[in-house]
């Protein structure tokens, strides 16, 4: 195996594992005695430097789920999948996606913009990548778990 096998090997793992940690924590509200939860804006953006909150459910648990993910600028994820459908709002920002067989291939200057207050429908096993560019960006991310994600080599 070369060093460049070795490396693109390497890359995939990590952003796996960044992938999977992002979305591995409790729910940020527990239900009240009647069972309504309302979280509220600072709630849903926590002080320990993670870029996801998971609002309701548990995405490695079967339910629905509900995730928050607030992309710094310049970040974003390589190239994956979800094996269920994933349905996103933009809250913030100027967002940026590739999907489709040519995602498989990561190229950050070849992305759609996706702005503020649009609704994209990711359907199971879809292809694809995203990423914050010039500012920070804001999505919530809704889906029936458990939800497994693959990153593509």
């Amino acid at each position: 195996m070369s060093v460049k096998q070795i490396v693109k090997r390497m890359a995939c793992i990590v952003a796996a594992t960044l992938l999977c940690v992002q979305i591995v924590s409790a729910q940020v509200v527990e239900p009240d005695e009647y069972d309504f939860m309302i979280a509220t804006a600072e709630d849903l953006h926590p002080d320990d430097g993670s870029i996801t909150t998971v609002i309701y459910g548990d995405p490695s648990e079967a339910g629905i789920y509900v995730i928050q993910i607030t992309w710094p600028p310049g970040r974003g994820s390589r190239p994956h999948y979800h094996d269920q459908a994933r349905y996103i709002n933009v809250l913030k920002g100027t967002w940026y996606v590739s999907t489709g067989p040519q995602s498989d291939v990561y190229n950050p200057d070849d992305m759609v913009a996706v702005e503020e207050g649009t609704f994209i429908y990711e359907p199971p096993n879809g292809h694809h990548y995203d990423m914050a560019k010039d500012e920070e960006v804001v999505v919530q991310i809704f889906g029936m778990g458990p939800v497994n994600t693959t990153s593509i080599p």
